[in-house]
Formats: structure tokens, C-alpha cells, sequence
């Protein structure tokens, strides 16, 4: 390990799990953590900082990095959606005792950050729920409220979930012609039926769960009708998200870069296809990104601009060690 060298660390709490990487001047990944949930309205500020400590405390084991050769450090954080957010998440990220400057953002602008050539465009998460948060090259920010079906943002797991439990119970009540979904929902919860399915959701005793999406994808490939319509108002949906995201930073009629990060994104085209079609409808040279690298190297270029470093010189050498390493990592705890 050079004594001399500068390194950067990107750590990205999540609502599921939190990952933290270490990466040199070079773009060179050296160190990778791992924890669970931290975002404080689940867990608590105690929880957020605990998942700080491990992930962080696991990529510096294994990078063999002393904290004083950390220059510049980026935290992107689910949970820390509005500025009166800032200042209790600064005090938890005190805790690491890091020295160097450093910055935290919400975990919607990583994959901006990440995806995006400049880190300027729009990035939109589709994950357990969505999120959207844009940037042009004047700095200025655009964003949606982040916090789902309360306030009209829709296309995460969350919502698909609950759109495809309505088309169960609106074939139920023939509003619409039986649909597969009905057999996924019930056998998911053990139901005996869809008259115990509804009381049983209703009064608390049952519970879905997100992995349910992946059955309403397969659903929609074998052409069930309620299932496709389900994602292609999902991938609307993003896409205006998209949309309003770049009206506001004055880029919805240039060449701008919109991002596509979230587990959702893996259905591909049956969720794709009608985002990019809104996006298209309403901003004609957008070009579409799926960001395909751990939302974490986001949060390492932040850092890295947090030191004055262009972390964009090196990007594509950060993203592609980052997949290698975490990709690894994955194997052998898999297998491990």
C-alpha cells in the first residue's frame, strides 16, 4: 500500500442495504463494505449510524487504507430527502472520524452522478419505490419529493405492488377479466381465497412482500393483460418523472442524459419501452442510460469532487473496477 497515495470513499445508504467503496486517483476500487437498512425513518439515527460504522470499518479492512489517507468522501443517503435533513446526518457521519472534506446528498443523486458522462442530466430510481433528482451544468438541482404514492410518484416496487393488487381485486369484483396476478397474490400470502386475501390485508394479518414483482413480471411476459398494463403505467409514470425533473433545470429540449437506476429496471423492455416513449414524447433528444455499476461509485466521485479531484477522468476505470469488485465479493459470500 503507497503511504502517499489519496484515496476516496463513496458510501451509499440505502432503504435495504448500504454499500461502501474505497478507490485510489486512478479509479482503482481497493476497498468494499456491506451493512443493511440506513435509513433513519426505518431504523433510526442510531441504525444509520451503526451501517455507516460496519460498511465504512469493512471497505478500510480490506483496502488496508488508514483513515488519514481518505482525501475526499461522498455519502449518498435514502432518508436524507430535504434540508432540514442535512445537519443530523452530518453528525452521524462525524462518527466515522474522518477528516477530509466531504458531502452528503440524497441516494437519487448517485446514479446521476454515477450514469450520467458529467454527472449532468436526470437520474430516476425505480427500487422498493422511486425517486428522481436532476442537475445541469450550472449546478442548478431538480428533483421530485421522493416519498411515493403520498404525493403522486409512482413506478418503484411499492407501487407496482399495490397497482397489481388492485387488479386483483378489480377482477375479483369483475371490473376487469380474471387475471394470473389473483393466483400469484393469493399463494403469496397463504390466502384461501380473494375474499380472505382482502380481509386478511385489510386487518393486518397478511403482508406483501416486494419479491412479488418479479411474479408480476413474469406475468406480463406470458401476455396476462393486468400484469402488462401495470408496468407499461409504471414505465409512464418514471418517465414523467423524468420529464419534470428536466423541465426544471432547462434541459427538456437538449441532449440531456436520463439515467435509469433500481432493481425495477431489470424487467427491461416491459418496463423501458413506455418510459422512453413518454420521455421522447416531451423531450425529443433525451438519450436513455441504464446505469449498469454499484450506486456507490456515485458517492466515490462525490467525494472525489469534494477534493477538487476530476473524478471523471478516471469514471469508466471506477465503474468497471467497482463491478468487478463488488461482483466478487457477491460470489464468494454467496458460495463463501
Amino acid at each position: 500500500m503507497n503511504n502517499n497515495a489519496r484515496y476516496f470513499l463513496g458510501v451509499d445508504v440505502g432503504s435495504s442495504k448500504t454499500h461502501a467503496l474505497i478507490a485510489d486517483e486512478r479509479g482503482q476500487c481497493v476497498g468494499f463494505g456491506e451493512a443493511g437498512c440506513g435509513n433513519y425513518q426505518m431504523v433510526g439515527y442510531d441504525g444509520l449510524r451503526e451501517v455507516l460504522l460496519k460498511s465504512t470499518d469493512g471497505a478500510l479492512k480490506m483496502s488496508g487504507v488508514e483513515k488519514g489517507q481518505i482525501a475526499g468522501a461522498g455519502f449518498g443517503v435514502s432518508g436524507c430527502d430535504f434540508p432540514s435533513d442535512r445537519e443530523p446526518h452530518l453528525r452521524e457521519i462525524a462518527a466515522l472520524g474522518l477528516t477530509c472534506p466531504l458531502d452528503v446528498v440524497n441516494d437519487g443523486t448517485l446514479g446521476l452522478l454515477a450514469g450520467a458522462t458529467r454527472g449532468i442530466g436526470v437520474n430516476v430510481t425505480a427500487g422498493s419505490s422511486n425517486n428522481c433528482r436532476a442537475r445541469n451544468a450550472q449546478g442548478v438541482e431538480g428533483r421530485i419529493v421522493g416519498n411515493g404514492a403520498m404525493f403522486g410518484e409512482y413506478g418503484g416496487a411499492s407501487e407496482i405492488l399495490a397497482r397489481g393488487l388492485q387488479m386483483v381485486n378489480y377482477a375479483w369484483i369483475k371490473r376487469i377479466p380474471p387475471t394470473a396476478l389473483t393466483k400469484i397474490y393469493v399463494e403469496a400470502v397463504g390466502a384461501k381465497d380473494e375474499l380472505d386475501l382482502m380481509e386478511g390485508l385489510s386487518n393486518g394479518n397478511y403482508h406483501l412482500f416486494h419479491y412479488l414483482v418479479l411474479q408480476i413480471a413474469q406475468a406480463a411476459r406470458e401476455g396476462d393483460a393486468a400484469a402488462l398494463e401495470i408496468f407499461y403505467w409504471a414505465g409512464a409514470e418514471l418517465g414523467m418523472l423524468a420529464v419534470a425533473a428536466a423541465r426544471q433545470i432547462g434541459m427538456e429540449n437538449d441532449a440531456l442524459e436520463i439515467v435509469q437506476s433500481g432493481s425495477v429496471f431489470k424487467a427491461g423492455e416491459l418496463i423501458t419501452a413506455a418510459m422512453k416513449a413518454t420521455v421522447l414524447k416531451h423531450c425529443p433528444k433525451a438519450k436513455l442510460i441504464r446505469l449498469d455499476a454499484p450506486p456507490a461509485t456515485g458517492a466515490v466521485l462525490l467525494g472525489m469532487e469534494q477534493a477538487q479531484t476530476d473524478g471523471y477522468a478516471v469514471r469508466d476505470a471506477l465503474l468497471q473496477s467497482a463491478k468487478d469488485l463488488v461482483g466478487e465479493q457477491r460470489e464468494k459470500n454467496h458460495y463463501g
